[in-house]
């Protein structure tokens, strides 16, 4: 090393990240608070927190570097000097920085109705951009079964010969939590047909997943199942919402009850367009923190756009990025046409699981990367970003 390399090092020393890998803390048993974190470092050194296997926090570097020496046991005083040291920042600024975070995390552990994905750090990051180990969700169709008859052709049902086994499903979840992947959809089809639902869901809680449900809601009205669905450990549930039928709006009252974070998904048509309006406006009366929106038809483009900017004034987020039951509506190609984030996760932020294992880059893309039960995750992952 000649010497100006040298003196450029002790003044602006390379940062090297931290270790790749994923991290678990378990507060011990007598802890009435029962605090489980997992942390997912990548390459680049940021990361990926799971609260409670509630919420997923998207973490910058700096962030990330915290939550890791947090994760570790080690004291407040002495986190606060190793980051100081390393980025030639005050103690005091270390130490107020890594209080503010833990105050935060703090917050959201006590907070109700929890939105399962956070982007958090000292610095806005985009969950797209960087060159990530594995997805960070994995959306599975769990069957391509629906209860609603006009929908039953729109699933690729000849395609898809069978559906995998409850211990098939677990295998698939241990294989995704093994691979650093945090979260999972389950959708369909309706998925609520499947009636091992909730001992797949209870599984994916025991590995330390984020799970969320995609539902038409159908089963939620009936009070004893909606408690056993939240009891086996779902997070959060995004509900199919028909404006015209009150079966519908009675499952989203059960589920704004009860402590879920809840997403409405309106499919915007021909034939309901005139009451889309007021279904939003009572969404919101209601109580709904965050909408989805999809079309039927490149006509209502323009009525849906119009929609967006209701839902904006209404001080509701709106969702782009989760799918939908297959049998109800592929959303893939129209959102993409509709917002310039949309779509622009799939194959690298999430990907899509078919009820017999097959995984596609996204739902209604029909070029097959593997099969999560039978092949390798990293040949998959590979193959997929080749």
């Amino acid at each position: 090393m000649n010497t100006f390399q040298k003196i450029k090092e002790y003044f602006f020393p390379t940062i090297i990240p931290l270790p790749v890998g994923m991290y678990h803390y378990q507060s011990p048993q007598e802890d009435e608070a029962n605090l489980r974190y997992h942390l997912r470092v990548e390459e680049d050194g940021s990361g990926l927190l799971i609260l409670n296997a509630s919420t997923v926090l998207h973490l910058n570097q700096t962030a990330a570097e915290y939550a890791y020496y947090m994760i570790q046991g080690e004291k407040d005083e002495d986190i606060a000097a190793k980051v100081a040291k390393r980025y030639r920042v005050a103690r005091e600024q270390a130490a107020s920085d890594y209080g503010n975070l833990k105050n935060q995390i703090t917050g959201l552990l006590e907070s109700t109705d929890l939105d399962p994905v956070t982007f958090f750090g000292f610095d806005r990051i985009n969950p797209y951009s960087a060159n990530i180990s594995a997805p960070y969700r994995m959306d599975l169709a769990l069957t391509y079964q629906s209860d609603a008859e006009s929908n039953k052709h729109v699933a690729p049902s000849s395609r898809v010969i069978r559906e995998l086994s409850t211990v098939e499903w677990q295998t698939v979840l241990k294989k995704i939590w093994q691979a650093g992947i945090p979260h999972v959809n389950f959708t369909g089809g309706e998925p609520t047909l499947r009636p091992d639902l909730l001992d797949i869901i209870e599984y994916a809680e025991e590995m330390g997943l984020v799970s969320g449900l995609l539902t038409d809601g159908n089963r939620l009205t009936e009070p004893d199942y909606l408690h056993q669905l939240l009891a086996s450990g779902v997070d959060h549930i995004m509900l199919m919402v028909d404006p015209q039928s009150d079966q519908s709006w009675e499952a989203l009252r059960d589920c704004l009850a009860e402590d879920v974070y809840v997403t409405v998904h309106f499919t915007l048509t021909v034939n309901n367009q005139e009451l889309m309006e007021e279904a939003i406006r009572k969404t919101a009366k209601m109580g709904a923190p965050s909408i989805s929106l999809s079309i039927d038809s490149l006509h209502l483009k323009t009525e849906l756009e119009r929609l967006q900017q209701l839902v904006a004034e209404l001080n509701l987020t709106l969702v782009w990025d989760i799918p939908v039951p297959y049998s109800s509506f592929n959303p893939v190609a129209l959102e993409t046409l509709n917002t310039e984030d949309a779509g622009i996760g799939a194959g690298k932020a999430w990907l899509y699981v078919e009820p017999d294992g097959d995984v596609l880059e996204a739902q209604g893309i029909p070029e097959v990367w593997g099969n999560i039960l039978t092949d390798e995750w990293q040949t998959i992952w590979q193959s997929k970003k080749a």
